[in-house]
């Protein structure tokens, strides 16, 4: 098993970039190192019953150690380009004062990324709010917003020589919906009203970080990274295909409306106002500034029947389909649709794939990882974007999520989404299949 592209595939040129990618809490442990602030995370995991098995990011993969090793794993797999994120609470004290200490662990990792040949693209928030900031209501409080503009400001200024990327936000939906509105996430709250009015205050803290972002590192690109899942009514009954439409109106359409027209979706006006957050004058403006890219994290897609309460609930899928050891179906062919209609509906800006990928029930037998799912859904889901690319969507790279296996958020360490299999108990790391696979898909490109 392997992955291949057509032979004339715009993936297979140099200007294509194929990279890997992680988030900071998720691989860098050492979270009360160097002065390191205390995030939501941090304590969500300290709060029973809200991560599998009680687990944490205090060593990870202990990433904040091992970093050497870590790009040599990199530039092993034989990418061009690394995602990363910064740990806000790991460069920022309470004042809002640099921590010299946490900015030298990125900059001495962004100069060896850079001294390799890798292309560096950096997410300013992949979910570690710092604790200190959500004790004041995080973003329900419209002041955070003015915060991740300071936060966004002394980062940028520290350490835009060696990035060529910058996305302010990963997932707004998550960080939102999944934090503030269905409690699965830090901060795990879930009220009906948060989810949305925490979305608005990140959006709006994009937009109020563009410019800053722009001024500091005038070389970088500047974007954003959306998740969204392809959306299907679960039959064709008026009302299923009504589900479906505000399943993807409350999940795609809500995030990427105001970046690209200046409006959250009309048809909640009529339908449900209560999932209109409260906007003051201007917001729109700021938030749908111009950007360079649009990074676009893609899994897997849903199935919608109609609800009397909620208006939507999922269900599975009534065709015998393939599921990954998330219990995520894998679906390539909703992931071109996706990228197709998106395409068609608004004027985008160049796209990214910034994450893809799937968690698989890894083991290591006589010292290797025949991870085979993994090797088919990547071969389906980079061809899937091909053909996105082959019907006129803008996609300039892609990135396998993820480097190595790690802290899943509430799903702990009981899920593995690494092209490299991780000992947590030794922190050896092993490159799996997929993740030869892989190399040898690269390898295989035109010069």
């Amino acid at each position: 098993m392997s992955i291949t592209l057509p032979s004339h595939s715009k993936m297979l040129t140099a200007d294509f970039i194929f990279g890997v990618a992680t988030a900071s809490f998720q691989i860098e442990g050492a979270t009360t190192a160097d002065n390191r602030l205390p995030s939501i995370w941090d304590t969500f995991c300290a709060t029973p019953g809200k991560v599998k098995g009680m687990d944490n990011g205090e060593v990870a993969c202990d990433h904040y150690h091992l970093w050497e090793q870590d790009i040599q794993l990199i530039k092993d797999l034989g990418v061009d380009a690394y995602r990363l994120s910064i740990a806000w609470p790991r460069v920022m004290d309470k004042k809002g004062e640099a921590n010299q200490a946490g900015l030298d662990f990125y900059r001495n990792l962004l100069k060896k990324l850079k001294a390799e040949g890798l292309t560096v693209f950096a997410t300013l928030y992949h979910w570690d709010l710092p604790q200190h900031l959500e004790d004041k209501g995080g973003w329900l409080n419209r002041e955070t917003a003015y915060q991740f503009k300071n936060y966004a400001d002394l980062v940028t200024k520290e350490l835009s020589e060696w990035v060529d990327s910058w996305a302010t936000f990963n997932e707004p939906f998550c960080a939102a919906i999944l934090g503030y509105e269905l409690g699965i996430h830090a901060p795990g709250l879930s009220e009906p009203e948060f989810g949305r009015q925490a979305a608005h205050h990140i959006l709006l803290a994009h937009g109020l970080a563009l410019p800053v972002i722009r001024k500091n590192a005038p070389k970088a690109q500047v974007g954003i990274v959306l998740n969204m899942n392809r959306s299907y009514a679960a039959s064709e009954k008026a009302e299923d295909q009504f589900a479906c439409l505000m399943r993807e109106t409350l999940d795609n359409q809500f995030f990427i409306e105001p970046l690209m027209k200046g409006q959250y979706p009309q048809l909640l006006k009529t339908v449900a106002p209560q999932y209109l957050p409260t906007v003051l004058p201007g917001d729109m403006d700021i938030i749908s500034q111009p950007i360079d890219f649009l990074g676009m994290n893609f899994y897997t897609c849903n199935h919608n029947a109609y609800d009397a309460d909620d208006m939507f609930k999922n269900v599975k899928n009534s065709q015998a389909v393939e599921y990954t050891d998330i219990g995520w179906e894998i679906a390539p062919h909703a992931f071109t649709e996706l990228l197709v209609n998106l395409h068609k509906q608004y004027t985008l800006p160049p796209i990214y794939i910034t994450e893809n990928g799937a968690a698989c029930a890894d083991q290591i037998i006589d010292g290797e990882i025949n991870d085979e799912q993994r090797v088919r859904y990547l071969d389906g889901h980079i061809n899937a974007v091909n053909q996105a690319i082959e019907n006129g969507v803008d996609i300039r790279g892609y990135f396998a999520w993820s480097l190595m296996d790690n802290f899943e958020w509430a799903e702990g360490y009981s899920k593995r989404f690494g092209l490299t299999y991780v000992d947590y108990q030794t922190q050896e790391r092993t490159i799996k299949r997929s993740g030869h696979a892989y190399r040898t898909l690269l390898s295989n490109r035109k010069s």
